[in-house]
């Protein structure tokens, strides 16, 4: 049985029509114009235990919403939730006991408190004895170096320590189910490294079933073999990343340096003259100087388009490259699979 099972699950929300002005703020008190907002709606998912999973979507999309009932923050309003056999919103204390829960931009540390206090205190809280306690600091002390940072107080850390500081707390009580929610965020990319191994190495030891949010696409390359996408409220793809991929394997990235300055349109209009495709191939400005066109190897061969650029303008250099998996994920998202 699936550790996560979600059918048709929707909330909405209330949110008053508000009036403008001092005048439409005293009207507000009384008023009882609202209006019915749809954040999730008919959401349904099943993840087994020990996944990876990568829950992504463009802002708005209902992801921090579906997260928080999920986590028994929230109610439905209509549809089933089962997580580890709880339903969150009304088994909520037993239920919490079995997940971990990081927030990208929220600590669960004592902010005056050294790191090491911290876990005490949590060791305490979720009742953890003290072999598996001191197991599990032993593993997190091998695989970051965790103790370096124990005495130090929170507040004096820096956001990459934090954020490793947090990961290794909402591990340390081995819950079930960790949501993890941008994790990343903001960081330099040594930190993302060994943020990201520890992630890895701890759900392949420990089979903890992990819930990833992120818009940092690297963090699913990395990280997750499947991904779900929801858009608008709704789930818009539920598959592996390589299925993600394959789907627009037949894209290209042709990077060309130029020398000298084109019309970007007219240079689209052109190629769109030359080619029969469905629809013009996407052509970018990169700051460096370069310009990216983006084509479909099913409808243009690529020495094709080559030898029509080389007939246009001279070439400095030329590049042809996979199309970048944020891409992707952004044409899902427009509507393009």
């Amino acid at each position: 049985m699936s550790i996560i099972q979600i059918n048709n699950l929707c909330k909405n929300f209330k949110v008053l029509n508000r009036h403008q002005g001092f005048g439409g703020a005293i009207k507000d008190l009384f008023s009882r114009d609202y209006k019915i907002v749809k954040a999730v709606e008919n959401i349904s998912m099943s993840i087994e235990k020990g996944e990876m999973v990568g829950f992504v979507g463009p802002n708005g999309a209902g992801k921090s919403t579906t997260i928080k009932m999920m986590t028994g923050v929230l109610e439905p309003t209509s549809g089933d939730i089962l997580v580890d056999n709880f339903v969150p919103y009304k088994q909520r204390m037993k239920y919490v006991r079995n997940i971990g829960v990081v927030f990208g931009q929220r600590t669960q540390l004592w902010w005056e408190l050294p790191v090491i206090e911290s876990f005490r205190l949590l060791k305490e809280i979720f009742e953890i004895d003290d072999k598996t306690y001191e197991t599990n600091m032993g593993v997190f002390n091998e695989l970051v170096g965790i103790n370096a940072l124990f005495n130090t107080p929170v507040r004096f850390l820096s956001l990459g320590q934090r954020m490793l500081c947090d990961i290794v707390a909402a591990f340390l009580h081995n819950p079930k189910i960790i949501f993890l929610d941008e994790p990343t965020i903001g960081l330099d990319v040594s930190v993302k490294n060994k943020i990201r191994g520890l992630i890895k190495e701890l759900n392949s030891m420990n089979k903890t079933t992990i819930l990833l949010t992120t818009h940092d696409i690297s963090d699913l390359e990395v990280l997750c073999k499947r991904i779900i996408i929801v858009d608008k409220g709704s789930v818009i793809f539920d598959g592996d990343m390589q299925k993600v991929n394959s789907i627009f394997g037949a894209y290209r990235v042709l990077r060309l340096e130029l020398s000298e300055q084109n019309n970007l349109e007219e240079l689209s209009a052109k190629i769109m003259s030359n080619f029969k495709c469905d629809k013009p191939p996407e052509i970018e400005p990169c700051e460096d100087g370069w310009i990216n066109i983006t084509i479909n190897l099913e409808e243009i061969k690529l020495i094709d388009m080559l030898n029509y650029l080389l007939t246009l303008f001279p070439l400095k250099d030329i590049k042809v490259e996979e199309i970048p998996t944020e891409k992707v994920i952004r044409e899902i998202y427009e509507g393009g699979m």
